[in-house]
């Protein structure tokens, strides 16, 4: 089959094509799929330039998150047949013809294999951090107004996700953005705000009653001023910076919140939840799109076309 590999870590140009790699096959409690499109996240060039401070086995397929048609069914797996279109998550690379999914669930009929394959990581990234945080719970006095959430990186893949999902859930959400990405934001019922110095100033002129909750999907040394804003580091959750501030963290190694790939995918279809895939590459082009997503400006997902 066909795939994206590289044989060594390093910058996008280690990544090629591959047209002699032997297939996968599903294992007990798994599935394979034939896949049609790869999503690109911030793992996976971690992984490829050598930043995940983990062994990496040469060569490597890239990508965890992948979208298509199942063709194998693995012992054990019930509730999904040869034939059906799904989207998940792989323990292995994706970025290829086909992939083993370990979590999965239906492509709703209204999502195109695009949008389904940019969905995973961040749904269950966003749903993992706000139930951890107590989202739309009872943890935290609000009198009768309404909660008010803070997240960074609003306009990332987790944190757009999580913007729009803490909003299903009742809160006021504030979210910082670049100018650039304000307007997508208010169109989401999102409060938008410039990052940067002074966030704490700007963030209490549009909260006057105070934070409840923040959430730091972006890193880049905010959570100090997160923690000022709640008044309280266990009203904290980072995903992205990991040092001591006294906030929580969360990296899935507690566990995983896979429902969150069916929750997501019913929200997208019922027009509920928007996470727009901002470019598409062929499997030639794979290192442009890491070096999209590295970008930090892509404007949406970032997603490879299998073919």
């Amino acid at each position: 089959m066909r795939a994206v590999r590289f044989a060594e870590t390093g910058p996008s140009s280690v990544l090629h094509v591959d047209d002699d790699v032997l297939e996968p096959h599903a294992g007990p409690g798994r599935i394979r799929i034939a896949v049609a499109a790869a999503g690109v996240n911030a793992w996976d060039r971690k992984v490829r330039s050598g930043l995940a401070g983990i062994p990496v086995p040469a060569p490597r397929i890239p990508g965890g998150d992948a979208a298509g048609v199942v063709d194998e069914v693995g012992d054990g797996v019930t509730g999904v047949s040869v034939g059906d279109e799904v989207f998940g998550i792989g323990p292995a690379g994706v970025t290829a013809q086909h992939a083993v999914l370990t979590h999965w669930a239906a492509k709703p009929g209204g999502l195109s294999f695009v949008q389904a394959a940019g969905l995973p990581t961040p749904a269950e990234t966003a749903v993992r951090a706000l139930d951890l945080l107590g989202v739309g719970g009872t943890d935290v006095h609000r009198g009768d107004r309404r909660e008010t959430v803070v997240i960074s990186g609003a306009a990332g893949g987790v944190g757009l996700t999580a913007a729009q999902l803490a909003r299903e859930r009742g809160a006021h959400v504030i979210g910082t953005a670049s100018p650039a990405r304000h307007d997508l934001l208010r169109a989401l019922g999102i409060t938008p705000v410039a990052y940067g110095a002074g966030l704490a100033g700007r963030v209490r002129a549009l909260a006057p009653d105070g934070v409840d909750l923040a959430l730091d999907a972006a890193g880049h040394g905010v959570v100090p001023e997160l923690i000022a804003l709640t008044g309280d580091a266990a009203h904290v959750v980072s995903i992205a910076d990991f040092s001591a501030h006294g906030a929580r963290t969360t990296d899935g190694g507690e566990g995983r919140s896979w429902h969150a790939l069916a929750e997501v995918a019913a929200l997208i279809e019922a027009g509920r939840l928007e996470l727009p895939v901002a470019s598409t590459f062929p499997m030639a082009e794979a290192a442009a799109a890491h070096d999209l997503s590295e970008s930090g400006h892509a404007g949406g997902r970032v997603v490879i076309l299998i073919g």
